[in-house]
C-alpha cells in the first residue's frame, strides 16, 4: 500500500505527537472538538523520515552532529536536497484540496509542547505562502529549522537526544487578520488562575509574538470583563500581501483599543474552554478577520507560577522555619524517600504525640507533572487527643532529661544501626537488596524520631519557664542571649575547623594554596601533594567525624554531604584564615545584667532562675545534636540511591546516575531489576525522567514560596536598606559579602557582613569571621540566629530581600537589636 505523507488536521488528535508533532497534534485535537481552527493539513514526520532515508541527508546528518557548526552545515544540506517525488506529490495534492490559496506553513516538532518545554519560536513559521512549489519549499525550510542554532542549543539544555527528534509541518489557510495576538488562560506573571491575559495588535500576530510591537494588554476576569488595561504603542503593523509574503508598515502610534467587549468575552470563553479540554492552562495564538475569531495555536503554558496563596497568621509564623529548610526544590526521590519516610515522618510523629495531625507531604509540597511546584506552610490540625497534650508533655518533661539523652539505650541502638549500614556496600547487593538497604536506612531514622518525641518536651518546657520568669522580672529581651553558647556537636565541629584553619595559617605552602587556588585545584593538591600529608590526614579525620553534615538542607538526600563535597569544607577553612574577631560574650553579658536585678538577691529566685537557664541550654543542645546525629543516616542512604542510579545509567534508562533523583522511591522499589528492565519499561522510565527534568527546569525561576508574603514587614521601616526580624543584639559596620551557597564559602573574608538566602548548621563556621549576618529567610529560633548569638554578632533574619537589595562591597551598618540594615554613613533613626 502506498504510504501517505499528509493528512487533514481532523485526522489527528493529542495522541498523535509522534506523527503530527506538538502543534499538529494539538490543532487536530481542537478541530475535532469544534474549536474555530483554520482548515489545514499536516505533513507528517513520515515525510521527513523518508527524505532522510532516501537521500544522503540521513547519513550526513549523523556525521555532522559531531562536528562544530553542525547547524549551518545541516541546513545547507536541506537546501540542496531533492525531495522524493511521492512526498512532494502528496504535499501538492493536499495543498490543492485545501483550495490552493494563501497558507501559513508552521513547524511542528515532536519535542514541542512537552511539560516544561514549549519550544516557542525554536522552529520557523512562514506566512502567506502562495503556490504549490512555494509551499513545498516552505515545508523544506521548516524541516531545516529543526537544526537552527537556537533549536539545537534549546534541545541540548533539555538533554533531548538530537537523533530522536523529528518534525512535522502544519499547513493552514492564511487568516488575513485585522487584529491578532496571544492569550493566556492564567496570568503568566502572577500565576493567578482567575485571570485571563490578552495581548493584541492590529494586523498579523507575528508582530506580537516576535516582540516587534508593544501590544495592547488586557487582564480579564473569567467572564471576560476587563480588570486592567494597558494601551499598546502600535509601532508597526504586519499584513499579508495579495501575491504572497508580508509587509511591515509604520503603525498609528495611537493608544486606542482594537478589541471590543464582545470580542474580549469571546476570547475569554475560548481560553477557558481550551483549558478545560486540555486539563491545564493554555497559551494560545488567535486572529480576528472580519467578525470571525480563529485559533491558530494552543499549547500548555510553561513556567507558570503556582496560584498565589493567602497565608493565615499561623502559616506566616511557621513559614520562615520551612523556607529555611526548602531553599532548593526537592526532587521526586527526596519527597518520596528521605522526606516522607524520614524527616516528615519525624514531624508527623512529634505532632501525633500531642494529638495533632501534621499535613501530608502532598499538602506540604503539591506537585504538577510529578515535580514539586510550591511549599505550603503547614497548618497542623488538633484532635480530641490534643486535650490531653499538656499532661503528656508534662509527664515526658519530668521523665526524659535532655541533658542525659545520649545515655538512653535507644540512642546506642541508633548508633549501632548506623555503624551497621556504614559497613555494607550496596554494589555487592542485588537490586532488591539495595532497595531493602535504603528502606533500612529510613527505618534507622525512626530511632531519632522516637528520641525527639521523648525528649523535646524536656527541651521546650524549661524554655517556656525561663521566658515566663524573665517576663515577670521585666528582662524578657535577655532570653535568647542567655541560652546561647550551649556546648553542641556543631560548636565542636566549628572548633575543629578553627584548628584546621590555624594549621593552614602556620604552614606557608598550605596558606598560599588556600588563598591562590580554585576549590577543585585546592582539593587535588591537599589529597595528592606529599607536602600536605599531615594536613590531609587531619582533614580526612575531620570528615570521618563530621562529614555526614548536609551542605544544603537536611530534608534532601539529593544534596551532597561534607564528605561528598569536601571542597565546601575547604572553602569554610579558607574563610576562617583571616584575622580573628574577638567574640562578644552575649551570654556572659546577659547573665551579668540579670544578676544585677534586685530579685536575684533572694537565694531561691537566684537558684531557680539559673537552673532554668541551664535546663534551657540543655534543651537547645538536644535540638541541635539530635539534628546532627540524624544526618548520620544520609551517607549510607545516598550510597544506596546512587548505586541504583548507576545501574539505571548502565541500562540506558538514565543519562547520568544523579538523574535517579527524578524517580520516586516506590518506582525504584517496584522494579524487579532496574539493570535488566524490558525495552518498553526502559523507554517509559527514560521519558518519565526527561519530562520531570524538563518540568523542573521550567520552574527554575519560580520560588517554592514567595518570601514577600512572609516578610512584608521588612520593607516598611523608613531609612533601612532592608529590615527583618531582630535575632542577635548589637551593631556592626562592614562591607557586604553575598554568599548564595556552599560553593561560595571561601569568598567570605574576616570582618565582612555575611548576607545569604538561608543557613543551616553547615554555614555556622562562617560566623566566626563575619562581623554580622543578614539572612533572607529564618527567624529568631533558626540555626543562624542561635549561632549568631553564640558568637556575639548582630543578626537580622527574615529580610526577604537582603541578597537582592544589597550588593557586594557595599558599606552597611547592621543593627541586630532593631532588625535593620542601613547605609553606614546614615544615622540610624529612633
Amino acid at each position: 500500500m502506498t504510504e501517505k505523507f499528509t493528512g487533514a488536521l481532523a485526522d489527528f488528535d493529542a495522541a498523535d505527537l509522534a506523527s503530527a508533532g506538538g502543534k499538529g497534534a494539538n490543532l487536530g485535537e481542537l478541530v475535532r472538538h469544534g474549536f474555530p481552527v483554520p482548515a489545514g493539513f499536516v505533513v507528517t514526520t513520515a515525510a521527513y523520515a523518508t527524505l532522510l532515508a532516501e537521500t544522503s541527508l540521513g547519513a550526513e546528518l549523523g556525521r555532522l552532529l559531531e562536528v562544530e557548526d553542525a547547524g549551518t552545515r545541516i541546513r545547507a544540506l536541506f537546501t540542496e536536497a531533492q525531495i522524493p517525488a511521492r512526498v512532494s506529490a502528496d504535499i501538492a495534492t493536499a495543498y490543492g484540496a485545501l483550495g490552493g490559496g494563501p497558507v501559513a506553513v508552521r513547524s511542528s516538532a515532536t519535542s514541542e509542547d512537552l511539560p516544561g518545554a514549549a519550544f516557542a519560536g525554536q522552529q520557523d513559521t512562514f506566512l502567506n505562502i502562495v503556490g504549490e512549489q512555494a509551499v513545498i519549499r516552505a515545508v523544506v525550510d521548516c524541516w531545516a529549522s529543526l537544526w537552527t542554532d537556537r533549536a539545537i542549543a534549546y534541545r541540548q539544555r533539555l538533554r533531548i537526544d538530537p537523533r530522536e527528534v523529528s518534525i512535522a509541518v502544519v499547513v493552514q489557510d492564511m487568516v488575513p487578520a485585522d487584529t491578532a495576538g496571544v492569550l493566556f488562560s492564567a496570568n503568566p506573571v502572577t500565576g493567578e488562575r482567575g485571570e485571563i491575559v490578552v495581548d493584541a495588535s492590529p494586523g498579523l500576530g507575528e508582530a506580537v509574538v516576535s516582540g516587534r510591537v508593544t501590544p495592547e494588554h488586557y487582564v480579564l476576569d473569567s467572564a471576560g470583563r476587563t480588570r486592567r488595561f494597558t494601551p499598546g504603542a502600535h509601532e508597526v503593523v504586519i499584513r499579508a500581501l495579495a501575491g504572497g509574503g508580508t509587509e511591515e508598515s509604520a503603525g498609528t502610534g495611537s493608544p486606542r483599543t482594537t478589541l471590543g467587549e464582545e470580542q474580549l468575552v469571546e476570547l475569554a470563553r475560548l481560553a477557558l474552554r481550551a483549558q478545560e479540554h486540555f486539563g491545564r492552562p493554555q497559551d494560545m495564538e488567535w486572529a480576528i478577520a472580519g467578525r470571525r475569531l480563529y485559533v491558530l495555536q494552543a499549547r500548555p503554558m510553561t513556567a507558570l507560577p503556582p496560584q498565589p496563596m493567602r497565608l493565615n497568621p499561623f502559616q506566616k509564623f511557621v513559614g520562615p522555619f520551612f523556607v529555611e529548610m526548602f531553599q532548593d526544590r526537592p526532587y521526586p526521590l527526596d519527597v518520596s524517600g528521605w522526606m516522607q519516610r524520614g524527616i516528615l515522618a519525624m514531624l508527623h510523629g512529634m505532632a501525633g504525640s500531642v494529638g495533632v495531625i501534621f499535613p501530608s507531604v502532598k499538602e506540604l509540597l503539591p506537585e504538577e507533572d510529578g515535580v514539586v511546584i510550591r511549599l505550603v506552610p503547614p497548618v497542623p490540625r488538633p484532635t480530641l487527643r490534643t486535650l490531653g497534650a499538656p499532661l503528656s508533655v508534662a509527664r515526658r518533661a519530668r521523665r526524659f532529661n535532655p541533658a542525659r539523652w545520649t545515655e538512653d539505650s535507644r540512642f546506642a541502638t541508633f548508633l549501632e544501626n548506623v555503624r551497621r549500614l556504614a559497613g555494607q556496600d550496596p554494589r555487592s547487593m542485588s537490586w532488591r537488596g539495595v532497595v531493602v538497604f535504603a528502606e533500612d536506612a529510613y527505618a534507622t531514622m525512626r530511632g531519632i524520631t522516637e528520641l525527639r518525641i521523648s525528649y523535646l518536651p524536656g527541651a521546650f518546657v524549661p524554655q517556656l519557664k525561663l521566658r515566663l520568669m524573665l517576663l515577670l522580672l521585666g528582662k524578657r529581651h535577655l532570653g535568647p542571649a542567655l541560652i546561647a553558647g550551649a556546648e553542641t556537636r556543631t560548636s565542636q565541629a566549628n572548633r575543629a575547623l578553627e584548628d584546621l584553619a590555624d594549621r593552614v595559617r602556620s604552614h606557608d605552602g598550605l596558606a598560599r594554596a588556600f588563598i591562590g587556588l580554585a576549590p577543585g585545584e585546592l582539593l587535588a593538591r591537599v589529597e595528592h601533594d606529599p607536602e600536605f600529608k599531615e594536613f590531609h590526614a587531619r582533614f580526612r579525620a575531620f570528615l570521618a567525624e563530621y562529614g555526614h553534615r548536609e551542605t544544603v538542607s537536611v530534608v534532601m538526600s539529593s544534596s551532597p554531604t561534607w564528605s561528598d563535597a569536601p571542597e565546601v569544607v575547604l572553602g569554610l577553612i579558607t574563610s576562617m584564615m583571616g584575622e580573628r574577631r574577638p567574640a562578644a560574650d552575649q551570654t556572659g553579658q546577659a547573665l551579668a545584667e540579670l544578676k544585677r536585678h534586685p530579685a536575684l538577691r533572694i537565694t531561691a529566685v537566684h537558684r531557680h532562675l539559673l537552673s532554668a537557664v541551664d535546663a534551657a541550654k540543655a534543651g537547645t543542645a538536644f535540638r541541635e545534636d539530635s539534628h546532627f546525629y540524624a544526618t548520620m543516616v544520609l551517607p549510607p542512604l545516598r550510597r544506596a540511591l546512587s548505586d541504583l542510579g548507576r545501574r539505571l545509567c548502565e541500562a540506558g534508562v538514565l543519562a547520568d546516575p544523579a538523574d535517579v533523583n527524578h524517580l520516586r522511591f516506590e518506582e525504584l522499589a517496584g522494579m524487579d531489576d532496574g539493570g535488566a528492565l524490558p525495552a518498553a519499561e526502559r523507554e517509559r522510565y527514560r521519558r518519565l525522567v526527561l519530562a520531570r527534568a524538563a518540568k523542573r527546569r521550567e520552574l527554575e525561576g519560580i520560588p517554592l514560596l514567595d518570601t514577600a508574603s512572609l516578610f512584608a514587614n521588612g520593607h516598611r521601616r523608613p531609612g533601612a536598606l532592608v529590615s527583618g526580624v531582630p535575632a542577635s543584639r548589637g551593631q556592626a559596620t562592614g562591607t557586604v559579602r553575598i554568599i548564595r551557597g556552599p560553593d561560595e564559602f571561601g569568598l567570605l573574608r574576616s570582618g565582612e557582613i555575611l548576607v545569604c538566602p538561608y543557613t543551616n548548621p553547615s554555614w555556622t563556621p562562617l560566623f566566626q569571621r563575619a562581623a554580622a549576618v543578614v539572612v533572607d529567610a529564618g527567624g529568631i529560633a533558626s540555626h543562624a540566629a542561635i549561632v549568631a548569638r553564640e558568637y556575639g554578632i548582630p543578626a537580622v533574619m527574615g529580610t526577604g530581600s537582603g541578597t537582592s537589595a544589597l550588593q557586594d562591597g557595599q558599606l552597611v551598618l547592621v543593627d541586630g537589636t532593631r532588625g535593620r540594615v542601613t547605609a553606614a554613613d546614615a544615622e540610624p533613626s529612633a
